[in-house]
């Protein structure tokens, strides 16, 4: 997750999709993720305190400021690279699994209040942000 002033994805010349200031969620599912998780993770990135109050201290989430999340799937988060030069992803889960997983992270995260505009699932993309601080928070359940 990073904090941004600005992203958006473009996916094969369609217009992209943006938001203004909030976060972009890079989202990798990984093999035995649930829907229980997938709805922990939506409610810990809305509620997660990343942006600044008047004392510049982080004490304000995404629903105290009204920022809004670009959500994209994201499975080279799950590389492994311990062995050799090319990166294993046999821990991701498979795009039957993770799709569903993809969507229930987002619908969770729009039933909390977020505004939420998302890439493809699975396609080539195109994303662009300007990281804001920077600030960029890893997240696992």
């Amino acid at each position: 997750m990073q904090r941004v002033s600005r992203a958006s994805v473009r996916v094969s010349g369609a217009p992209p999709a943006e938001i203004g200031p909030g976060v972009l969620v890079l989202l990798g599912v990984a093999q035995g993720d649930d829907e229980a998780e997938a709805r922990r993770l939506a409610a810990k990135v809305a509620r997660l305190r990343v942006f600044e109050d008047a004392t510049g201290r982080f004490d304000r989430s995404l629903l105290d400021t009204g920022g809004a999340a670009l959500v994209v799937s994201q499975f080279t988060l799950l590389a492994e690279t311990a062995k050799g030069n090319r990166p294993s992803f046999t821990a991701a889960a498979t795009p039957e699994t993770a799709e569903p997983l993809y969507e229930s992270f987002c619908a969770a995260l729009r039933e909390l209040g977020v505004a939420v505009e998302t890439g493809v699932f699975g396609a080539r993309m195109e994303v662009e942000l300007v990281n804001d601080g920077p600030v960029t928070i890893i997240i696992e359940t």
